[in-house]
């Protein structure tokens, strides 16, 4: 007489003095991305970020791109380094990327929200060229993965927040970007997103229409025998500068950053309702720049 639910019909019971052997992950950071980066899915990839990405884009929140002239004398790979406020910022970067960038770029995302199933990793992977990386720890294939990439020309994408805020203000740079310029020479662009946490703020489901920016900074390379913590504070304070250029003036921006008394990216050290207030002043005191 046969058990009901038994095998064949149930799951197998497995022997305790027998080893078993290590189940093999088929997504969040062990998803295999390779195929992503092979000429096919380069191509629908490329159309799709030319011909359907940027217009939706630009159709929803048309960008005012600044500092590309500061890449202009930069060839090879890069190391795109931005804040992190909302869903909007990854496709907004891609499609305000030069074009020698854009096409051969990977964005670092974190791999237990774009890759928790095989469809969504299968199509992370195909539409923003995405590459799984965990939250919250140090994990040493991506890290190797990305030093692979930028030795076959490739460019990454990382948001070095980690996630998106959860209240307008900065959080902390992780030390990622840093780590992968200082071990391949690769320079770092700071970018600068502003707007599109009003635009698609986290928990939102409906986006609004405001004007958003992106603000390319000067190149950065580590200094002979500079560390990795070192270096990335100094990328979050490029970030912090841009940020500052684009709610004053350049001149302003520079001169505080000469005197160290650049506001930080994180907010005011206050209660919620503080910060939140803080948030919303900047923003209605925000110049309109306008020609004569």
């Amino acid at each position: 007489m046969r058990v009901r639910g038994a095998f064949p019909y149930g799951a197998p019971t497995w022997p305790g003095s027998v080893p078993r052997p290590p189940v093999e992950r088929r997504t969040g950071v062990d998803f295999e991305t390779d195929w992503a980066r092979r000429y096919p899915a380069r191509l629908a990839r490329a159309v799709f970020v030319d011909q359907v990405l940027r217009p939706v884009v630009r159709a929803l929140v048309p960008p005012h791109v600044h500092g590309v002239d500061r890449l202009e004398a930069l060839d090879g790979p890069v190391i795109f380094v931005a804040n992190h406020h909302s869903h909007l910022d990854t496709p907004l970067l891609l499609s305000a990327l030069p074009d020698r960038w854009r096409h051969k770029a990977v964005v670092a995302a974190a791999a237990d929200y774009f890759f928790d199933t095989r469809l969504k990793a299968t199509l992370s992977a195909l539409v923003l060229g995405a590459l799984p990386v965990e939250r919250g720890r140090a994990s040493r294939r991506p890290l190797d993965q990305s030093r692979a990439l930028l030795d076959d020309g490739w460019s990454i994408v990382i948001f070095p927040e980690g996630g998106r805020s959860p209240d307008g203000w900065g959080q902390p740079f992780r030390g990622g970007a840093a780590f992968l310029s200082v071990h391949t020479g690769a320079p770092v662009v700071p970018v600068h997103l502003d707007g599109t946490g009003r635009v698609l703020p986290k928990g939102a489901t409906r986006p609004t229409r405001d004007a958003v920016h992106v603000t390319f900074g000067s190149p950065l390379r580590p200094e002979e025998g500079e560390r990795t913590n070192p270096f990335a504070e100094r990328i979050e304070q490029a970030v912090s500068v841009l940020a500052d250029e684009r709610a004053t003036d350049w001149w302003t921006a520079r001169r505080r950053a000469a005197t160290r008394t650049t506001p930080s990216l994180a907010g005011p050290d206050a209660g919620a309702w503080r910060r939140s207030w803080a948030l919303e002043r900047g923003v209605r005191k925000r110049p309109v720049r306008t020609w004569p």
